[in-house]
């Protein structure tokens, strides 16, 4: 695929997650939520020019800096979100004002970063921002599935699908 089309691909899947946001979603199985941000660095990594080879270094410093950016804004992504549990046991999960504020900041740095790149004269495949969107999902569902389970339980069953005891009144 061209650039071009890379780019307007990747403004839909961002539109689209942050779309999703904003509406109450259930939260993925806690089993595979890694699974997703695999095949994204998997297709990353495979992507050709993920490295300029006429600027090996700062293409190199611009690729550690993206993914560092994705880090960042999973983690703030991850507690800015707001998590309940149903009375069923089920986990829900929506996006918040503070979500959508880091959203358009992350994407600002990363404008800011492909400016700084183009302006330096090095050449970005879509491979960068593949592997930062992933880190940015992969730290999102690892911090959401680590709040999952201290969510308290709901009727004696707990986020993570474990039944606990409830409390007794005792004559």
């Amino acid at each position: 695929m061209s650039s071009f089309v890379n780019v307007l691909v990747a403004v839909a899947v961002v539109a689209l997650i942050v779309s999703r946001q904003v509406r109450p979603q259930p939260l993925a199985d806690a089993k595979r939520w890694w699974v997703v941000p695999a095949v994204l660095v998997y297709l990353g990594i495979r992507e050709k020019g993920l490295v300029d080879p006429d600027h090996h270094l700062a293409s190199v410093v611009l690729l550690g800096t993206e993914i560092a950016t994705g880090l960042l804004m999973g983690a703030a992504w991850g507690w800015t979100s707001r998590l309940w549990s149903e009375p069923d046991g089920s986990v829900w999960t929506r996006g918040t004002r503070a979500t959508a504020a880091v959203w358009g900041l992350g994407i600002a740095v990363r404008i800011g970063l492909t400016g700084i790149g183009a302006l330096a004269g090095i050449r970005m495949g879509t491979g960068a921002l593949l592997l930062g969107l992933a880190a940015s999902l992969l730290v999102r569902s690892g911090i959401l599935a680590w709040r999952a389970r201290s969510l308290p339980a709901s009727y004696g069953v707990a986020a993570d699908g474990r039944v606990r005891p409830l409390w007794k009144d005792r004559v």
